[in-house]
């Protein structure tokens, strides 16, 4: 786990001496990966390949403006106490709270470019699965978003993490009763599910699949519903295994609904474009 690959020379203005975190490293990894990726299949489609750039230069605004502010209405209470500490922390950068408000600025740009929408999400379908997975593996790195303690082969511990795998924190912050043979083994830093990993192989998969089918006749928007389900059902299968404290009904998480809700808005629009492609046949 490196959470600081290193830190920035003393020497320089206003920055000198800060870190930077493999998190930030991946993060930037997987918008380059979203733009290479999304600018071939452009190209593929007969589109213009440079407007990728422009969709992850609206993804990177959108993205932390709605990953800022899901992160906000999440924990509220701590807005009113100190909103300064909350809205300029380095964390808070939540998935489905970035690609909401990434997915409006990029849908704008592509409507102010006068792009063809439905097709022009079909070429982010491959590059969103991958870039996700890229982003992951600093999650990984950095220790954060890792799940329920676990004795088996595949438990990582993360004494440095964001926040350490340790049994009080485990047992106060996310309300998961560890086991005291797991103590007793491993002691108060015990290792826990790997779920950013996990993370990483389904949505590479999922990248393998789409990248297989892009070449298949499919209504325009088809490919675009057919990796959110898949992203939806892989998020909430993951889920279970997170380390979470936002957990209702038991065991179901916010991500969760809303991870059902995007599987429902997949199904209603891969229906729906089926049906447009079908009609447009008929008339034609």
């Amino acid at each position: 786990m490196y959470p600081i690959l290193f830190r920035l020379p003393s020497w320089l203005p206003f920055i000198g001496g800060e870190p930077v975190t493999s998190f930030g490293v991946f993060m930037l990894l997987s918008f380059l990966t979203a733009g290479y990726i999304t600018r071939l299949e452009l190209e593929r489609k007969g589109m213009d390949g440079e407007r990728a750039w422009d969709f992850v230069f609206m993804a990177v605004l959108g993205g932390i403006g709605g990953a800022k502010l899901y992160y906000i209405l999440l924990n509220f209470p701590l807005l009113v106490e100190n909103p300064a500490a909350l809205i300029f922390s380095r964390g808070g950068l939540v998935w489905y709270g970035g690609f909401l408000g990434a997915a409006v600025l990029v849908i704008w740009e592509m409507k102010r470019r006068a792009m063809p929408i439905l097709a022009s999400m079909d070429a982010t379908a491959p590059a969103l699965a991958l870039a996700y997975a890229v982003g992951r593996v600093g999650c990984f790195l950095v220790g954060d978003d890792w799940g329920r303690p676990t004795s088996s082969w595949v438990g990582v511990a993360f004494p440095m993490g964001a926040p350490p795998s340790r049994v009080d924190i485990i047992e106060r912050e996310f309300g998961i009763t560890v086991d005291p043979d797991l103590i007793e083994r491993f002691g108060q830093v015990v290792p826990v599910h790997p779920t950013q990993l996990y993370e990483v192989g389904l949505s590479t998969l999922i990248f393998f699949l789409l990248w297989r089918l892009r070449d298949t006749p499919r209504p325009a928007g088809w490919m675009f519903f057919l990796w959110l389900a898949c992203a939806g059902c892989e998020r909430f299968l993951v889920e279970f295994l997170r380390a979470k404290d936002d957990r209702f009904f038991g065991l179901i998480t916010l991500a969760q609904f809303i991870s059902l809700g995007l599987v429902a808005v997949a199904g209603m629009g891969m229906l729906k474009v089926r049906a447009s492609s079908a009609t447009a046949g008929s008339v034609s």
